[in-house]
């Protein structure tokens, strides 16, 4: 069953929202708040999907901006997530692999491959290109 787009739907949507460039601290905090629900929401209509697209897009330039970060090392990356998530590594095994495979990852002793990065991305909701 394939849902099709309803651009009413959209329009009123974009009109409760109304999303524009993030320029302020308070705009940035309101689209996060925004984005988190529509992030666990279950069951998202095509319209909320594509207004959580255009959010996310807004957050990452905004934070591209105003918080440019030094270059962060997959394994950081993925302890701050876990971290920020409150998950455990015992959460990982069997994501990315064994309790020992899941325990040099995150220590930064293995590197993540491809489609670690990838299952990593799928689990936390984020791009798989944080862990390459």
């Amino acid at each position: 069953m394939t849902l099709t787009f309803d651009k009413s739907a959209y329009c009123n949507l974009l009109t409760k929202v109304i999303p524009k460039i993030i320029e302020t601290e308070d705009e940035y905090e309101y689209v996060m708040l925004v984005t988190e629900k529509l992030t666990f929401q279950k069951d998202r209509t095509p319209e909320e999907t594509a207004l959580y697209k255009l959010l996310v897009t807004l957050i990452e330039t905004y934070e591209s901006e105003k918080y440019a970060l030094d270059e962060v090392r997959p394994h950081e990356a993925l302890q701050h997530i876990m971290e920020a998530s409150e998950t455990r590594q015992s959460d990982l095994v069997g994501i990315i692999g064994s309790s020992g495979v899941v325990s040099e990852i995150v220590n930064g002793k293995r590197s993540i491959s491809k489609s670690q990065a990838k299952a990593l991305g799928e689990y936390f909701k984020v791009s798989s290109s944080l862990f390459i």
